[in-house]
């Protein structure tokens, strides 16, 4: 083997031997750096666990809140409808009640307006025959 076969076989072991050690240097700092993602991660959820219980509670109060108002809203939509089902109810009696008195009313007042005609117009023939009467008179 020549003299720069050797050099360059030197320089092969050497670069070889350097990627060795950077290789395992980059297996450390990963290692280390898992590491310090796992702590990360659970600092990240002790953080976040109350908050995320209090957004739980916030979330379920809510829910809570929501049923309450609905079913508020069905009571309210309940008593609108039974007040308007019982206020046609009253307005239909009132109907009912006003119609028949009215019609009672009008035909006693045709009666009277009836009686009333028969009187003048007896009255008013009456008067009469005593003029025909006086003419006739001698």
């Amino acid at each position: 083997m020549s003299v720069w076969g050797e050099v360059f076989l030197g320089i092969i072991a050497i670069t070889s031997l350097v990627t060795a050690i950077v290789q395992v240097s980059l297996f450390f700092a990963a290692g280390k750096l898992v590491k310090q993602l796992g702590r990360l991660t659970e600092q990240v959820e002790q953080e976040l666990k109350p908050i995320l219980g209090h957004l739980n509670a916030v979330a379920k109060d809510a829910a809570h809140a929501t049923s309450l108002a609905r079913a508020q809203v069905e009571r309210a939509d309940r008593l609108v409808g039974d007040v308007l089902q019982r206020l046609e109810q009253l307005v239909s009696m009132v109907q009912t009640l006003m119609n028949g008195p009215i019609r009672d009313g009008a035909a006693v007042f045709s009666a009277f307006r009836a009686a009333f005609n028969v009187f003048r117009d007896f009255k008013g023939r009456r008067g009469r025959r005593s003029d025909d009467e006086d003419a006739l008179f001698i």
